[in-house]
């Protein structure tokens, strides 16, 4: 239900961006999602329950405008590696979380778990004062006198002169169009675009599905432990808590999102977005095949912790892409069209890694694997290659 609050306002907020601001549907995005989130955790039923993190993933959906806002800040020489640092936070942020369960989830429940996880959305809220508007996009509806407002305050705090004159930009008629994505000039970018989100989101949660799911049923070869299954007839299903070495090969997996970033960095700038992706998506099928081999626990840590390096590449390198491949009246309807797009594969990611997965493990991953190689196929091909180009701000 997050996913498919994510999906419903992805493209609205992304429509709303464009006509009014980043930096406004960013903050009302962290406001809406640390509200519901917070209340979450006073949810009185499972249906509350539900209803609550459907508003959150509503939220969530607009966190997007934050990399737009420093995409159209940064020059074309700096994108390809300030953007892919952002994975650091996304790092902190993952194993915070998964360090917090590990000692909240056994002693104080789920319910202060999802209380702690909604401060630093609150906290964050203060420092929006000094984030500024993108000059980009006040230039795209006309806002000559707020750009230069801006590129000032830069100026300043940089302690360098601004450029004598006026910023000359054509305005652009119509901002935040879906029929824009489907222009002949973008209609095949975004369609591939768009098969590579949903893959790229499938592979990612799936991969975070499946590490989980093979840890709390035993599905390992070598351990000598027998696969737990669920309660069968009309007993009620069950989970199985998760051991304090379940939590420590989850951190160890998760660490592996940070691992591939220096030679992700590397790719981005010297052989381009497209043959990038290309590369980890190959590689990230290859690894999904690799767990139907039978490995003890260690085998199985390493082959997990190469997957998260290689998803969180795919990732860094395709949110990089969409938001450098369209032009800025169109950028975050763009984003958030691929975002919408990404929380179905988000969506049907668990249907596979905890239901086709207890049918039968080599099915389960080699539709993983095949999912993998679709989008690296998609992303050889994609018809526009971003690396030094200048960001478009029309169409």
């Amino acid at each position: 239900m997050v996913f498919f609050g994510y999906m419903i306002f992805s493209v609205f907020l992304g429509f709303l961006a464009d006509r009014y601001g980043r930096l406004k549907i960013l903050f009302i995005s962290f406001l809406w999602g640390a509200y519901f989130s917070l209340l979450t955790s006073f949810s009185p039923s499972y249906a509350w329950f539900v209803f609550l993190r459907c508003m959150v993933g509503c939220g969530v959906a607009g966190h997007a405008q934050g990399l737009i806002i420093k995409t159209e800040f940064l020059p074309k020489n700096s994108r390809g590696y300030m953007l892919p640092l952002s994975q650091l936070f996304w790092l902190a942020g993952s194993l915070l979380i998964i360090g917090l369960g590990s000692v909240v989830i056994p002693t104080l429940g789920w319910r202060w778990l999802v209380r702690f996880a909604s401060i630093p959305g609150i906290i964050l809220m203060l420092v929006f004062k000094f984030i500024p508007e993108s000059a980009r996009f006040h230039l795209s509806v006309g806002k000559k006198q707020e750009a230069m407002k801006t590129l000032g305050k830069i100026a300043r705090i940089n302690k360098s002169q601004m450029p004598e004159g006026m910023i000359h930009e054509e305005v652009s008629e119509s901002t935040g169009k879906f029929l824009d994505l489907l222009d002949p000039k973008y209609l095949r970018t975004s369609l591939q675009i768009w098969v590579i989100w949903l893959g790229i989101s499938f592979a990612y949660y799936g991969t975070i599905l499946v590490s989980t799911e093979l840890l709390e049923k035993n599905m390992l070869c070598g351990t000598g432990q027998a696969p737990v299954g669920v309660e069968k007839g009309d007993g009620p299903c069950y989970c199985n808590m998760l051991s304090p070495s379940d939590y420590h090969t989850l951190i160890i997996s998760t660490l592996g999102e940070i691992a591939l970033n220096p030679f992700n960095i590397l790719g981005i700038n010297w052989i381009g977005r497209r043959w990038t992706l290309g590369i980890t998506m190959t590689t990230t099928g290859v690894f999904f095949l690799l767990l139907n081999i039978c490995m003890s626990r260690a085998g199985l840590i390493g082959i997990f912790f190469c997957l998260r390096a290689l998803v969180s590449a795919n990732f860094n390198t395709i949110y990089i892409y969409t938001a450098e491949v369209y032009p800025t009246v169109m950028r975050a309807i763009g984003m958030g069209t691929s975002g919408s797009l990404c929380r179905i594969g988000a969506m049907a990611a668990p249907f596979i890694a905890q239901v086709l997965l207890d049918a039968s493990i080599i099915g389960g991953l080699c539709l993983f694997a095949s999912v993998c190689f679709v989008c690296a196929i998609s992303a050889f091909l994609l018809p526009i290659e971003t690396k030094g180009r200048a960001l478009q701000q029309v169409k």
